[in-house]
C-alpha cells in the first residue's frame, strides 16, 4: 500500500521501521520540525526524521497544516493511508479524509480510558492493572475514533512507565501491520468507542512531579514508577548541611497498612520511607547533577539515616 507515515519521539520508530519491513510503500514521512536540544542549544531532529532519511525517504515537517500549500503537498501524495503515531499535532478535517482510506492512529491505551498526550504515564499513575494498545480510524475528535485492532497488557504492580513504554511500542508496531494487512485485504472492520469510561491523559506538568508523601504508600509507589525515568518523581533531602533534589525512579512496597510514622520519615537505614500510610523502599536514585545509582550505592556516599526527614 501507499503510505504517509507521521511520527515525531522514539516510540513511533518500531512502527514505521515494521511497516517498511513488510513491503508497504512509503511514500512520505511526517515529523515535529527539528528544536534546539542539549547543551549547545542545536537544532536537534526528532527520532523518526533520523530514521526515515537512513531509508532514504522524504521527510516533511510543517509547523502545521495551516498553510495551503502544506495541505495540498500532503494530498499530492495520492496515499492509500497516513498511519499516525505520536505524531503531535491535531490534523485537520481536509488531511484525515485526503488519503483514500483515511488516517489510522496507533494509540497507547485501552480507549475510551486515557485519551490524551500521557496515556502510559497516567495509566501507572492511576494504578490501572491492565492497559493495551489500540489502532483507531482518526476523526476530529481528540481520539474519539472507531477502532479497528486492539491488544490488552497486564500492568505489573513493579513495572515502571519507561519500561510499559519499551513493551507496548513494539506490540503496536505489530498490531498496525496487521490492520494495514487487513486494510490491504478489504476485511478491516471497526467498532465505535464506548460512550462511557471516558477519561483524559493530560500532559504530565512539573508541577506534579514532586512526591508527596502524606499520600498512602501504593499511591506515591505509583506515582514515582508512572513518572520514570522521565521526567521523574522527586523529593528533597539535606545533606551535609545542603539541600539536594533527589529523583526517585523506582521503588518497591514494603508495607500498605502500617501507620503512626510521620510522612517522609526514614524508618530504617534502607530508604524506607513512612507515608501518609504505609511503607515504600527507595531502589533506585538520582541526585543532580549525578548519575543514576542503586540504594546502596547512594547510601555507600551519603549519610541518609534512621530518623531523618526527607522532604
Amino acid at each position: 500500500m501507499r503510505v504517509i507515515f507521521m511520527g515525531t519521539p522514539e516510540f513511533s520508530v518500531a512502527t514505521l521501521v515494521e511497516i517498511i519491513g513488510q513491503g508497504h510503500e512509503v511514500v512520505a514521512v511526517y515529523s515535529q520540525p527539528p528544536r534546539k536540544a542539549g547543551r549547545g542549544m542545536e537544532f536537534k531532529k526528532t527520532p523518526v526524521h533520523e530514521k526515515a532519511e537512513q531509508f532514504g525517504l522524504p521527510v516533511f515537517t510543517p509547523e502545521d497544516f495551516k498553510k495551503t500549500e502544506d495541505r495540498e503537498l500532503f494530498k499530492s501524495h495520492q496515499a492509500d493511508v497516513a498511519i499516525i503515531v505520536a505524531y503531535g499535532l491535531l490534523l485537520p478535517i481536509e488531511i484525515l479524509e485526503a488519503p483514500a482510506h483515511g488516517c489510522l492512529n496507533l494509540h497507547a491505551s485501552l480507549l475510551p480510558r486515557w485519551r490524551g498526550a500521557a496515556p502510559i504515564n497516567r495509566a501507572i499513575m492511576e494504578g490501572d492493572k491492565e492497559t493495551g494498545i489500540m489502532v483507531m480510524q482518526m476523526e476530529e475528535g481528540l481520539d474519539t475514533g472507531p477502532i479497528a485492532m486492539a491488544e490488552r497488557f497486564a500492568i505489573s504492580e513493579k513495572m515502571t512507565a519507561g519500561e510499559l513504554h519499551d513493551y507496548l511500542k513494539g506490540l503496536g508496531s505489530d498490531l498496525m501491520v496487521r490492520t494495514l494487512a487487513a486494510l490491504e485485504r478489504g476485511t478491516l472492520e471497526t467498532q465505535e468507542q464506548a460512550a462511557e469510561g471516558v477519561l483524559y491523559a493530560h500532559k504530565l506538568q512539573k508541577s506534579e512531579t514532586r512526591i508527596d508523601w502524606k499520600k498512602n504508600a501504593e499511591e506515591v509507589h505509583n506515582h514515582i514508577r508512572g513518572l520514570a525515568p522521565f521526567p521523574g518523581a522527586w523529593c528533597e533531602v539535606t545533606l551535609g548541611g545542603k539541600t539536594h533534589r533527589l529523583k526517585v525512579l523506582k521503588s518497591e512496597l514494603v508495607s500498605l497498612d502500617e501507620a503512626g510514622n510521620e510522612p517522609a520519615l526514614v524508618i530504617s537505614d534502607n530508604l524506607d520511607i513512612a507515608c501518609g500510610k504505609g511503607i515504600i523502599r527507595l531502589l533506585s536514585v538520582q541526585r543532580s547533577g549525578k548519575g543514576v545509582m542503586s540504594a546502596e550505592e547512594f547510601l555507600r556516599g551519603h549519610a541518609l539515616q534512621k530518623g531523618m526527614y526527607i522532604a
